[in-house]
């Protein structure tokens, strides 16, 4: 199976499970009255919606390089992550609204039993297909899904918040627990959504590779060092599942084509070798030895 179909049909599996879980926190939550389970019911709306964002990015991000796109269409991505995150951000909003208005006007809750079974249920099922989808996003190198990933992890703390909520309001009868409750599922979520368009943004802003990656990059150029004289202006950067990686190396002049050619080549192996998904550019210097003139004391 090629990397996009892994991609787009573990998103499609999202997609399918956000589904069914809307469904069924709004039955339980129409049910039972509870503004904890319909928060979590908008914060599955939401993450329905990331799903098809996800899914079609990855599809996007596919793509391979054209005339208008030379370097690919990777970073759709990276503008995804930021939608999504955009999109927790408001779903947040919506719930600190309901479990603000349900304090002024609160309801008992009904059929708790249900209500807890159903948040129960819910977080099993995010926690499989988050770690599935998880799974995928780190063999692939895709945020996009990593960022569906996470939408569906802060799911499974909020869902077993929730039941423990509505535990407590049954054991205690205290129904002020409900909103308070799901405002903290708010705060949650909110956190989330700021990591998530943090890491989005930096990508687009061509942040460079992490210090061990570059380590690397380093430790591989100087295996090669017999045969180059010195490497300078290493610049990397990353753009969806790809990394960009380019620097200069200064070899000796009076090699030929052909070994300046291989010497370019071993190094691009070694590099996508070491690093999944990788362009490898390499700008070849000739080596000048720099004659220091004498002084006027006649010293070199």
């Amino acid at each position: 199976m090629n990397s996009w179909d892994r991609k787009s049909k573990v998103a499609l599996l999202s997609i399918f499970s956000n589904t069914t879980l809307i469904i069924m926190k709004i039955i339980a939550g129409v049910l039972s009255g509870s503004v904890s389970i319909i928060s979590e019911a908008i914060h599955s709306g939401m993450d329905l919606i990331a799903s098809f964002i996800a899914f079609f990015s990855v599809r996007q991000s596919s793509k391979p390089a054209d005339r208008k796109h030379p370097y690919g269409h990777g970073k759709i991505e990276n503008v995804s992550g930021i939608a999504e995150g955009l999109l927790i951000f408001v779903a947040a909003g919506l719930i600190i609204k309901e479990a603000i208005e349900k304090i002024y006007n609160p309801g008992e809750i009904e059929l708790a039993s249900l209500a807890i079974a159903v948040m129960t249920a819910s977080a099993l099922i995010n926690l499989l297909v988050s770690r599935k989808l998880y799974k995928v996003a780190e063999e692939e190198d895709s945020m996009a899904l990593e960022a569906d990933a996470l939408h569906l992890k802060t799911d499974v703390y909020t869902s077993i918040g929730v039941a423990l909520g509505l535990v407590l309001i049954k054991v205690t009868g205290l129904f002020i627990l409900d909103p308070i409750v799901a405002i903290l599922v708010a705060l949650l979520i909110i956190k989330e959504a700021w990591v998530l368009c943090q890491s989005a943004l930096e990508y687009l802003m061509d942040t460079k590779l992490t210090d061990l990656e570059e380590d690397k990059i380093v430790e591989i150029i100087e295996k090669h060092g017999h045969k180059i004289k010195d490497f300078h202006k290493l610049k990397t950067r990353k753009s969806g599942n790809i990394k960009h990686i380019d620097f200069h190396i200064t070899v000796d002049p009076h090699l030929t084509v052909d070994e300046t050619h291989d010497i370019v080549g071993n190094l691009k192996k070694a590099m996508c070798e070491e690093f999944k998904y990788t362009r490898v550019n390499v700008h070849v210097d000739p080596y000048r030895e720099v004659l220091q003139l004498p002084d006027a004391n006649g010293n070199a």
